[in-house]
């Protein structure tokens, strides 16, 4: 991939303690790799905890909390999975709205393993085709998804992955759905 692939895009990544650090720190350096201003979003202000499996990792500094920013302010947004990540953001009405604004302004956003939480609580998965960390199929489908067991799925800007082994597609079509730009098809339901 060309490296200014994605210059002047900037694409936030939303967060909170117990997300899966590789989740993170991946697509990060894969975004920011091809040219992207990345920014760590979260509903906490400080550092965030990031997590190998069920042991603790790094700290990361959070850039900007999700009260203060827009998806206007993005091209894109990632969510990394870790289980109390996303069970936390989904309770929280700020990072709710912003995920859901995304899909409202027609932008790519990219969810892996249990990120897909998230989008459940935005309600913003209603006839799209995801997949997810397996524990996560009855939710989705409960939510009107129609969830396949694939390394990587594309439906119309919204880019899915399983767990950890899947990243090198993710990273790769996350980087090209962020190249795209919106997506009309993109929408809240």
């Amino acid at each position: 991939m060309t490296k200014k692939l994605l210059s002047g895009k900037r694409i936030a990544f939303l967060a909170t303690d117990g997300f899966e650090q590789v989740e993170l720190t991946k697509p990060w350096e894969a975004i920011k790799a091809v040219g992207a201003e990345v920014v760590l979003v979260s509903p906490k202000d400080g550092s965030i905890q990031g997590m190998n499996h069920d042991e603790k990792a790094d700290t990361f500094n959070v850039d900007k909390n999700v009260a203060s920013v827009s998806a206007e302010d993005f091209d894109g947004l990632v969510l990394p999975g870790g289980v109390a990540n996303p069970d936390a953001l989904r309770m929280c009405e700020d990072s709710v709205s912003f995920v859901r604004d995304f899909f409202k302004q027609h932008k790519p956003v990219a969810a892996i393993c249990h990120g897909l939480w998230t989008l459940v609580e935005a309600d913003v998965v209603r006839g799209r085709r995801v997949t997810s960390w397996p524990s996560l199929k009855t939710d989705l489908k409960n939510a009107g998804a129609q969830w396949v067991d694939e390394a990587c799925v594309c439906d119309e800007g919204l880019v899915t992955s399983r767990k950890p082994d899947d990243l090198p597609a993710f990273c790769d079509k996350a980087i090209e759905e962020f190249a795209e730009g919106k997506h009309a098809e993109q929408s809240a339901s």
